[in-house]
């Protein structure tokens, strides 16, 4: 289903995001690179092949990264999670795929994942952020010109290693949604308002998660829960469904390959059901999960990489509507792209 790999050498690439930067309606890949203090950002020249366009640098070992317009100006700006500097690093979009210097804000120790989306309903992408060695989540508010007030900090579990936020109750408030890896649990918080959280309500699920997304997966328009568990030897993917009111069943776990490290949620078939794509780095393979329609999951077919994945985005690179997976591996120093045959 996915060949043709073409490989692309940046520093020691963690995290990838799959984005038009320049306008010119074709996704880019854009990589925050772990060893290098840099981000990088390869331009898509049409059908599914990339240059590598410019780099700039950030704080001390960029982990994760988003890219979202912050500033209301219809170009996509990118955040980036600094781990060993305890920073975030905003980069605003300049036009034409080039990016203003980073502007950092500091937050709690050792910054995991980051996550954009608007939690105090006023049409701002927010910032929120896991705190690996603080065992917090900070929320950065909007001021409305791509700058951010000083964040309210939430106590988590053990180690939290990835966030997600999305709706989970219906109530159009956007919640969070964060993986304690030290903890084998999934954390909830639900959102009061104002972009205020309640305290998490905790979910067991495998050994040391590592990765989280919020998506609806069985078509009853409620938001479940999906986690990567890197459990002992053989990794899981953990699917929580929702109940209805923002609570969630016992997860049904999916075996995957070893060290399971990124997740992607998204239709690669085409038939309109959300499918697992999970990037197995102890494996040095891809699995692709494909939904039965009824938000379980077929077992795993893999795609073999010969190299050590470490993150993974799904979408369309070549405009033919079939999505492609991109994948980075920080150990090899490369970002993959594999086309949907």
């Amino acid at each position: 289903m996915f060949l043709n790999q073409t490989i692309y050498s940046v520093a020691n690439p963690t995290a990838v995001a799959v984005v038009d930067v320049n306008s010119d309606n074709k996704p880019d890949i854009v990589v925050a690179n772990y060893g290098a203090n840099t981000v990088s950002i390869l331009l898509n020249l049409g059908g599914g092949t990339f240059n590598v366009h410019s780099t700039y640098s950030v704080d001390n070992n960029p982990e994760s990264i988003a890219v979202v317009d912050l500033n209301s100006d219809n170009k996509p700006d990118i955040v980036v999670g600094n781990l060993l500097a305890s920073t975030i690093s905003v980069l605003i979009n300049a036009g034409s795929g080039n990016f203003n210097a980073e502007t950092s804000y500091s937050v709690g120790t050792n910054p995991t994942s980051v996550a954009v989306a608007d939690v105090n309903s006023d049409n701002k992408p927010d910032i929120v952020v896991t705190n690996y060695g603080a065992n917090t989540i900070n929320v950065l508010l909007n001021t409305g010109s791509g700058t951010f007030n000083t964040q309210n900090t939430y106590s988590v579990g053990i180690h939290p290693e990835s966030v997600a936020v999305g709706d989970v109750n219906n109530d159009n408030k956007s919640d969070i949604v964060v993986a304690n890896g030290g903890s084998s649990t999934v954390g909830v918080l639900l959102n009061t308002g104002n972009g205020i959280f309640n305290t998490q309500t905790n979910y067991t699920v495998g050994s040391s998660p590592q990765v989280v997304a919020v998506v609806d997966v069985n078509s009853d328009n409620k938001s479940d829960i999906i986690v990567v568990n890197v459990g002992s030897g053989s990794g899981t993917v953990g699917v929580l469904l929702n109940t209805g009111n923002g609570t969630f069943n016992a997860q049904t776990t999916y075996s995957v390959s070893n060290e399971p490290q990124a997740l992607a949620v998204v239709d690669v078939n085409n038939d309109s059901k959300p499918d697992i794509v999970v990037a197995n780095y102890g494996s040095n393979n891809v699995g692709v999960l494909l939904n039965t329609g009824t938000g379980t999951f077929n077992a795993q077919t893999t795609y073999t990489l010969g190299y050590a994945p470490q993150s993974v985005a799904v979408v369309d690179v070549n405009s033919d509507n079939k999505p492609d997976i991109i994948v980075t591996s920080e150990i090899s120093s490369i970002v993959s792209v594999l086309l949907h045959s």
